[in-house]
């Protein structure tokens, strides 16, 4: 008899003694040694057969988890359907060789409830099943301490992962060609997404989002996500490589981002939002908004080549507010909309902000449209903006004049280039003044001009 048909045995002498295996691990201190493994094909799982083998896997995976061990299933594919993972469920393959593929029904794997599930080296295939609308190829509700780490997430006909309520980490993992959503949380408990490639999503590729605004503070960090399509339609909902909605403290950072039918990062209702050195390039409108009711956010040291708008921090009148850009390169922008959508050209600029934010030492160059703009109509309030290059544009810096419109600041800038003024007032999409960087603020006493380098 082998070890691992030992361990088996004595964890199943009787079904009392099973259950308890992993609590009394936990509670002697050897939760953290590494699991034993069990071999699949020992408990029945043949690889590459035609069966649908959904039941002799569901046995596979209860018994290896009440023994506290990873189910090691050896190269070739398995056909399965509706697998149900307990807590410490841990199902291992080798990466890129191990492949489950969905036989039918809404998912494939999912949990409810459960703690310290582990997935890795496992090639997940949706075979191109179409997928309910909110489920998820992977499913996951509800637990502390999950990893899913190195698989592939293949062929879905809907969602990619989907996880609710959820803490833990998704690393490692390439989620290609999903029609819906490649990864997808809400609710996180304490979630890290991590080092994964996404591409080809139907509509966005990473998702945070929450039920009602709170704290999540999920890490999206070091992913690569790619081709982001839209294939809901809409104005924006859709089409983002990575959205974060309703979901406050969430740091996207060090994400390479390429190719997105609407923007890079798109955050709604998120306050105190960090979106950081991020390299983002053919966007098809914004590539990085905040926008409707949020507090807070810190865009910085984000390279965006190639989109309709660069940063825009907007909504003041539905409350979105306060805000630093600091030290982006963004370049190459130029009027337009994503392909499909039957509106006019939108006017290209490269920040745009309007409450209570500061835009300093940001560098600006071949901008169809406006370099810097500060307020939008009335929605204008306690605008710093200073220490910026602006290169190449159309209007180097315009500041809304409109009755009503707050406080700015537009000082020590270098403006190189800016076709039609420096430093104009706008009253809407109107240019009201002449330049601004010669003529000063003048009439204009809640804007303050001084010390700006126009050549």
């Amino acid at each position: 008899m082998n070890f691992n048909r030992r361990l088996l045995f004595a964890a199943f002498a009787g079904a009392s003694a099973g259950a308890a295996t992993p609590a009394l691990a936990r509670e002697s201190g050897a939760a953290s040694a590494p699991r034993a493994d069990i071999d699949a094909a020992s408990l029945g799982v043949r690889p590459d057969e035609e069966a649908d083998q959904s039941a002799v896997l569901q046995r596979a995976v209860e018994r290896a988890a009440a023994a506290g061990a990873v189910l090691r299933l050896p190269p070739g594919s398995y056909r399965a359907s509706g697998l149900q993972l307990p807590s410490y469920a841990a199902i291992a393959g080798v990466a890129g060789a191990t492949r489950i593929t969905l036989a039918g029904g809404s998912s494939l794997l999912s949990s409810g409830g459960s703690d310290r599930i582990s997935l890795s080296g496992l090639v997940l295939d949706g075979a191109n099943n179409v997928l309910p609308d909110g489920a998820g190829l992977v499913h996951l509700k509800q637990g502390r301490d999950v990893r899913i780490r190195d698989c592939e997430v293949v062929n879905v006909g809907g969602n990619g992962i989907m996880l609710d309520a959820i803490a833990g980490d998704v690393t490692g993992n390439s989620v290609i060609g999903a029609a819906g959503y490649a990864i997808f949380s809400n609710d996180a408990g304490g979630l890290r997404i991590d080092g994964n490639t996404v591409r080809a999503s139907g509509n966005n590729g990473i998702a945070v989002w929450r039920g009602a605004p709170g704290d999540d503070g999920t890490l999206v960090i070091d992913n690569r996500v790619e081709d982001t399509k839209n294939l809901s339609g809409g104005t924006g909902q859709w089409g983002n490589a990575i959205n974060v909605f309703r979901a406050d403290n969430v740091i996207v950072r060090g994400n390479r981002i390429r190719n997105a039918a609407y923007s890079a990062v798109r955050g709604n209702m998120a306050s105190n939002l960090q979106i950081v050195g991020n390299t983002c390039s053919g966007l098809g409108e914004t590539a990085v908004i905040v926008e409707f009711g949020f507090q807070g956010a810190v865009i910085a040291s984000n390279i965006i080549d190639g989109a309709a708008v660069g940063i825009a921090i907007t909504n003041f009148a539905d409350g979105g507010r306060l805000a630093v850009v600091q030290g982006n390169l963004i370049r190459n922008l130029v009027r337009g909309r994503p392909a499909g959508e039957d509106q006019n050209n939108i006017d290209a600029f490269g920040i745009s902000v309007e409450a209570d934010t500061t835009v300093t030492g940001n560098v600006l160059d071949n901008i169809e449209g406006t370099g810097i703009r500060a307020g939008y109509g009335p929605y204008l309030r306690d605008v710093t903006i200073s220490s910026n290059v602006v290169r190449g544009t159309d209007r180097g810096i315009a500041v809304s004049v409109v009755s009503g419109s707050g406080t700015a600041v537009i000082a020590d800038n270098l403006i190189s280039d800016a076709r039609s003024g420096a430093i104009v007032g706008m009253e809407w999409e109107k240019t009201v003044t002449g330049d601004l960087s010669k003529d000063g603020a003048g009439q204009y006493a809640q804007l303050s001009i001084g010390g700006n380098r126009v050549r």
